[in-house]
C-alpha cells in the first residue's frame, strides 16, 4: 500500500496530524500495520520497516525525518580481547529490551536514541555493559569481550589406590573425600591415613602425629587447613586425624615439587580446604563410630553467601569401647601412667578421663560479581587426667596427671577478580598451640609442671595473571612471625625456666606457569625469596614442575625444589609430658639450632593404558641442620647435642589395575637413608626413620552402594641400636651401645579390611561401615630400647607393639 495512504488511516483512525515532506515518503510503499495496534507501536512498526523517524508531540501532531547514516544509526563490532578475532552471533540487548545480534564479521548495527545502554553476551565470554556517547559519530564503536576462565588443575591419572584419589601435572596427590572410594582399614576419608597408602609415606608407630614422607620427621611436614599451619595433627595422641574427614572439599599432598607459595617446610605439604568451589544445597549430615561422634551443616545465607558448622567429641565420657581400649593400650604402653603399676604395688587403684572435640565454623560472602569474604575458624583440644594410687611395703604413693594439648586457628580471606585475567588473594591468619603438662607426686610432695605453646601469625598476598591461553604468572609476598615459649616449673627442689624466642621472616615469591595440552608440556617454575630479621639472613629457593607428554600413554615428570623451616620439634628428655607427647616446639637461633634447609629432585615415568598404571620415581633428598634431640634418639645419643644431616635415595613403584568393578594394586618402596654428624665418633650411620624396603598390596571392590577393601602392608623392621653386654658388671650396670642403629626390628605385617554400604530413603541417606585393623592380631615391635631398672638395678630391655587385632563401626545419616 502507498505509504501516504497508510499516514492517513492513521490520521483518521486516531485523530493525529502528520507533518512531513513530500518527497521523503514519494514512491514508498509497505504493509499496513493492523488496526488493533496502539499508536505508538504502530509508530513503531513504520520506524522498523522504512527509513523515517518518527516524533510524537503529545499525540496530536507528529513530525516525520528521513534518518541520515551519520546522525540516526549506531554501528558496531564485537571483537575477543585475547586473539582480536570477531564474535558471531553475539547477543545484544537494548534498554527498551530490543535483541540484535552479530554477524559473522561481529557487526551490528541499530536506531539511535537519545541515550542507549547496551548489554553485550556470549557463551564463554564474560557480559559487557557499556552506554553508547550522545554526540553523533561516524566511526562504529569496537567493543572486545575477555573470555570467561575457569583454571581447573590437569589430571595426569585419575583413580590412583582409590576412587576420589588423582595425581595431577603438577605432581600432586589430590583427594576428594565426597568422591572417595575405600581403602584398606578406613571407612572415612581420613587424609592424614589415607595418605599413609602413597608411596613414600609412613608413621613408623602408626600415628598421624609421626608422619614420615621420604625419612623425615613429622614436623618437617606442613599442614595447613583453609591456609592455617597447624601445630597439632592428630586426636588421641596421633591415633585420629584432627581433620574432619567428612567436611573436606579437596586435600592435595605434594611430596616433592610444591608451589614457591608453600614456605616452612623441608619436607611434605599437605593442603586441605573445605571451601566448595561452588555454592552447594543445604546440607546436614551426622555420623558415630567406636571412638567419636559428630555432626555437620552446611546453610545457604542468600545466593551468595553460606555458613557451615561441624563438631566432633569422643564418647568415651559415655563408653569405654573395644576399639577405645585397644586405643588406649596403644598410646600409653610405656609411659609414665602405665609405668606406675609396674613396681608390684598391692591395692592399687586408678581413674582415668580422656577425651577429644574439634569444632569448625565457616562463613563465605560473596560481593558482587568479583568479590568474596571467607572466615575459617578451627578449635582443637585432647584431655586427659590420670588418678593413681598404691600401697607398697607399707608406704602409700600417688600420683595426679594432667596432659592437655590444643590448636586453636582462625583465617579471613578476601579474593577478588578484577577481570576474567588478573586475581588477587588477601588472607590473614593466626595458629595458637599449646602442650600442658601438670604432675603431682606424692613421694616428695613435688609438682612438675610443663608447657610449649606456639603463636603464628601471618599474611599473605597472592596476584594470578593469566597472559595467555597457555602461560600465566603469580606473584605474592608473605609475612609469618611465630613465638615459642617453653615453661617448666618444680617444686621440691623448687627449679623454675621459662623461654621466649619469636622470629619474624618476610617471603617474596614470583612463578611462572605454561601449560599447553595440544603438545602435552607442562612447565612451572618459580622462586621464593625469604628473609629473616633476627639473623639478617636471605636465601633464595627455586621450585620447579616439569611434565611432558612423550606419547598418549607414557608421561615423563621431574620435579625439584629447595625449602627450608624455621621451627622444629624436639625431645628434651624421653619422660617429659609423661612420655606420651614428649616432643616439644622450639624455633631456630642460628647457632645451636640451625635452620633446616633442604634440597629434592625427582624423576618419574608413568604408563597408562587398558586400566593398567605403572608409575616408577626415582628421588634424592637431603636436609642439612637437623639436631639429635629431635631425632628421637633412645640410644648413646639421647643427651649427646649435635648437628647434621641425612641423606635418602628411593625409588617408588606402583602398579594397578582397574577391572570392571575391581581395582587391585601393589605399591614398593626402597630407600637408603643415613645419618651425617661430623662431630660425632660415628659420623654416617642409617636413619632411626629408614625402612629399606615397604611393601603394600590392595585388593578393592566397588558396586552401586557397596565397597569393601582388604589390603596389607608389609616392611623391614626399622633400626634400633644393640648393647654390647661383654663388660657388663651386674653389680653396677651401665649401658654400653655398639654403633647407632647397627640391627634392625623385626619385620612388620599387618593385614587390614574395611568395608561399607550405604542407602537412600525418601531423599535422606544412610551409610554404615566395618573395618578391621590387624585381623590376623600380629604382635608388630614397633620401637625398642634400653634402660636400668630403678628397682632391680638391672637393665631391661622395653619394647613398644602396634595395634592388636581392633575392630570400628560407623554409621552416618546425611540429608
Amino acid at each position: 500500500m502507498p505509504f501516504s495512504n497508510i499516514l492517513f488511516d492513521i490520521e483518521q483512525q486516531h485523530h493525529v496530524s502528520f507533518n512531513y515532506l513530500e518527497e521523503n515518503i514519494i514512491g514508498l510503499e509497505i504493509n499496513p500495520p493492523k488496526k488493533s495496534l496502539s499508536l505508538n507501536e504502530k509508530l513503531k512498526y513504520l520506524t522498523k520497516k522504512t527509513n523515517l523517524s518518527f516524533e510524537n508531540l503529545g499525540n496530536t501532531f507528529i513530525n516525520i525525518y528521513k534518518n541520515t547514516p551519520n546522525s540516526a544509526l549506531v554501528c558496531g563490532y564485537v571483537f575477543s580481547a585475547i586473539d582480536r578475532k570477531p564474535i558471531e552471533d553475539a547477543n545484544i540487548k537494548l534498554n527498551d529490551k530490543t535483541q540484535i545480534t552479530t554477524d559473522q564479521n561481529g557487526y551490528f548495527e541499530y536506531s539511535k536514541t537519545d541515550k542507549n545502554i547496551l548489554l553485550i553476551s556470549h557463551l564463554g565470554f564474560v557480559t559487557k555493559r557499556i552506554t553508547t556517547p550522545n554526540q553523533n559519530t561516524k566511526n562504529c564503536l569496537q567493543i572486545f569481550l575477555e573470555p570467561e576462565v575457569m583454571e581447573l588443575k590437569e589430571i595426569k591419572a585419575n583413580a590412583i589406590l582409590a576412587s576420589g584419589i588423582s595425581k595431577g601435572t603438577d605432581g600432586a596427590f589430590e583427594i576428594k573425600p565426597k568422591k572417595f572410594g575405600i581403602l584398606p582399614g578406613l571407612i572415612e576419608p581420613d587424609a592424614l591415613q589415607a595418605m599413609q597408602q602413597i608411596p613414600g609415606v609412613n608413621s613408623l608407630d602408626e600415628s598421624v602425629s609421626s608422619i614420615n614422607v621420604r625419612g623425615g620427621t613429622h614436623d618437617q611436614n606442613l599442614f595447613l587447613w583453609n591456609g592455617i599451619r597447624m601445630y597439632q595433627t592428630g586426636h588421641f595422641f596421633g591415633l585420629i586425624s584432627v581433620f574432619n574427614p567428612n567436611l573436606a572439599h579437596t586435600i592435595s599432598i605434594y611430596k616433592n615439587g610444591s608451589s614457591a607459595f608453600f614456605g616452612e617446610s623441608v619436607s611434605s605439604v599437605v593442603d586441605i580446604s573445605s571451601t566448595p568451589e561452588k555454592l552447594e544445597k543445604n546440607n546436614f549430615s551426622a555420623g558415630i563410630n567406636m571412638i567419636n561422634a559428630d555432626f555437620n551443616v552446611k546453610y545457604n545465607l542468600s545466593k551468595k553467601s553460606f555458613i557451615e558448622i561441624s563438631a566432633r567429641k569422643s564418647i568415651t565420657d559415655f563408653v569405654e569401647t573395644p576399639t577405645y581400649k585397644e586405643y588406649f593400650n596403644k598410646a600409653f604402653q610405656n609411659t609414665t601412667i602405665t609405668v606406675f603399676t609396674q613396681n608390684n604395688n598391692v591395692d592399687y587403684k586408678s581413674d582415668k578421663k580422656f577425651g577429644f572435640y574439634d569444632a569448625t565454623f565457616k562463613y563465605a560472602q560473596k560481593i558482587g560479581n568479583k568479590d568474596q569474604i571467607i572466615l575459617d575458624l578451627i578449635t582443637i583440644q585432647d584431655n586427659l587426667e590420670v588418678f593413681q594410687s598404691a600401697t607398697a611395703y607399707d608406704i602409700y604413693q600417688s600420683e595426679n596427671n594432667r596432659l592437655r594439648q590444643q590448636n586453636y586457628g582462625g583465617n579471613l580471606a578476601w579474593k577478588r577478580n578484577w577481570n576474567a585475567f588478573n586475581t588477587t588473594k588477601i588472607n590473614v591468619y593466626n595458629s595458637a598451640y599449646e602442650l600442658l603438662g601438670n604432675q603431682n607426686n606424692t613421694i616428695g610432695n613435688q609438682i612438675v609442671i610443663q608447657e610449649n605453646t606456639v603463636n603464628n601469625n601471618g599474611i599473605n598476598l597472592e596476584n594470578h595473571h593469566i597472559l595467555t591461553s597457555t602461560f600465566s604468572v603469580s606473584n605474592g609476598y608473605q609475612f609469618n612471625e611465630i613465638g615459642v615459649t617453653n615453661l617448666e616449673q618444680v617444686t621440691n627442689p623448687d627449679f623454675y625456666r621459662k623461654v621466649k624466642d619469636v622470629l619474624r621472616a618476610h617471603a617474596f615469591i614470583v612463578e611462572g606457569k605454561y601449560n599447553d595440552t595440544l603438545s602435552r608440556i607442562y612447565f612451572k617454575a618459580g622462586t621464593r625469596l625469604n628473609y629473616i630479621e633476627k639473623f639478617k639472613k636471605y636465601r633464595l629457593e627455586p621450585r620447579v614442575q616439569f611434565n611432558y607428554g612423550i606419547s598418549k600413554n607414557l608421561n615423563l615428570e621431574i620435579l625439584g625444589e629447595l625449602k627450608s623451616q624455621n621451627s622444629q620439634q624436639t625431645i628434651d628428655l624421653q619422660k617429659d609430658y609423661f612420655g606420651i607427647e614428649k616432643r616439644r616446639w622450639i624455633i631456630s637461633n642460628n647457632t645451636t639450632i640451625p635452620i633446616q634447609k633442604s634440597k629434592q629432585v625427582s624423576i618419574s615415568l608413568c604408563y597408562k593404558e587398558n586400566d593398567w598404571l605403572l608409575d616408577i620415581e626415582n628421588f634424592y633428598k637431603k636436609v642439612n641442620g637437623i639436631t639429635t634431640s629431635s631425632q628421637g634418639f633412645q640410644n648413646q645419643l639421647e643427651f649427646v647435642r649435635t648437628t647434621g644431616n641425612y641423606e635418602v635415595f628411593g625409588t617408588e613403584i606402583l602398579i594397578q589395575k582397574k577391572l570392571n568393578h575391581f581395582l587391585t594394586w601393589m605399591s614398593y618402596t626402597y630407600n637408603d637413608n643415613n645419618y651425617h654428624f661430623a662431630n660425632y665418633e660415628y659420623p654416617v650411620f642409617p636413619n632411626n626413620f629408614k625402612l629399606s624396603h615397604t611393601l603394600s598390596l590392595a585388593l578393592m571392590y566397588e558396586k552401586s552402594n557397596f565397597k569393601i577393601a582388604l589390603g596389607t602392608k608389609w616392611s623391614s623392621g626399622r633400626p634400633k641400636t644393640s648393647l654390647n653386654v661383654s663388660n657388663v658388671d651386674p653389680a653396677d650396670p651401665v649401658l654400653f651401645y655398639n654403633r647407632p642403629n647397627d640391627t634392625r626390628l623385626h619385620i612388620f605385617s599387618q593385614v587390614n579390611l574395611s568395608s561399607t554400604y550405604k542407602w537412600e530413603v525418601n531423599a535422606v541417606q544412610y551409610k554404615i561401615g566395618v573395618s578391621i585393623l590387624n585381623i590376623l592380631n600380629r604382635k608388630n615391635e614397633i620401637s625398642e630400647y634400653y634402660r636400668i631398672s630403678s628397682l632391680t638395678n638391672a637393665i631391661e630391655e622395653v619394647e613398644t607393639f602396634s595395634l592388636q587385632r581392633t575392630p570400628n563401626m560407623s554409621f552416618r545419616v546425611s540429608f
